[in-house]
């Protein structure tokens, strides 16, 4: 692949709110996650924790634990087949950024093989719970992590948006 493809990826990936039922496979779920382990980390610590939910009761489980954050009763992770989850400990470098970097990386890897995918919320607000902890705990991870963000992950139902034109303005060059 050139530059110029990458480019093309990263100008043409956008957020899917709506997605075909059939699950992606084992093969594309590991390049996206394998993707989330090369992002760049402080100090190269490989801090985040990254933990995809295919399972039909626990998906229901995290679109409602989501839902009561959000204030609603719809799916916030838009009825995807898969949900990636990404955390950090909380004492970790910079787990925001850190964990950010992973879930950027994954929507690109996802758009890249097409598969779709949209960054979700509220994930710091649902692990921070009792249900949200005993989640992590079944999962096998540490204690002492936050929720950074999640991804829906599937196939798209339907044709990606146009791009918005860029705002006037939004980079300088200084020499």
């Amino acid at each position: 692949m050139s530059g110029k493809d990458f480019l093309e990826i990263i100008k043409t990936r956008r957020s899917c709110r709506k997605y075909k039922p059939e699950q992606i496979t084992d093969e594309e779920l590991k390049a996206v996650l394998e993707a989330g382990t090369y992002a760049p980390t402080s100090r190269g610590m490989q801090s985040p924790y990254i933990v995809a939910v295919q399972n039909e009761e626990q998906r229901k489980q995290l679109a409602a634990m989501n839902a009561r954050v959000m204030g609603v009763t719809s799916n916030p992770y838009y009825d995807a087949p898969t949900y990636v989850l990404v955390f950090t400990p909380a004492d970790a470098n910079n787990p925001i950024q850190d964990g950010s970097c992973v879930l950027e990386n994954m929507m690109l890897a996802a758009h890249a093989i097409g598969l779709a995918s949209c960054w979700i919320h509220r994930e710091r607000e649902m692990f921070s719970t009792e249900e949200g902890k005993a989640l992590m705990k079944q999962w096998g991870l540490p204690e002492g992590l936050v929720g950074i963000g999640a991804l829906s992950l599937g196939y798209p139902a339907g044709e990606a948006a146009e791009a918005k034109p860029r705002k006037e303005g939004y980079y300088r060059i200084v020499k």
